[in-house]
């Protein structure tokens, strides 16, 4: 697993901020595109939260379940993606790369009633020191 990245894993540990400074890290599915990447969330998160007081992230490949961390901790910005054009491109990149568990979860988000407070959120990485 030398060469996973964010861009090609699986899973990507998303840490965000609070406004204290503190650390919240989760386990997400994340899809690159464009030199960024995009994650899916409930608006009512707390990354989301998160994102709109700081919008300071960092990421890393990591196991399902955000316990093993497997390739290097890059430094980002995030932020609400608000153009419905890019929205719908990155939910086609979550599709593509999760296929039928990302529509088991959609149709999961609509039985429920929660696809509308879906949000995407737009992860980009630090320029490189």
């Amino acid at each position: 697993m030398a060469n996973t990245t964010p861009e090609n894993a699986r899973y990507i540990a998303l840490t965000t901020y609070r406004r204290d400074g503190r650390e919240v890290t989760t386990p997400v599915w994340a899809a690159a595109l464009d030199g960024r990447i995009y994650v899916v969330t409930s608006e009512n998160t707390g990354k989301v939260r998160r994102v709109r007081a700081t919008g300071r992230v960092r990421f890393a490949p990591c196991s399902a379940n955000g316990r093993r961390i497997l390739g290097e901790w890059r430094e980002g910005t995030a932020r609400i993606v608000q153009d419905d054009a890019r929205r719908r491109e990155a939910l086609a990149a979550l599709q593509r790369k999760y296929g039928w568990q990302f529509s088991l979860a959609t149709v999961i988000a609509r039985l429920r009633g929660t696809e509308r407070r879906r949000v995407v959120l737009e992860v980009s990485p630090s320029p490189a020191p």
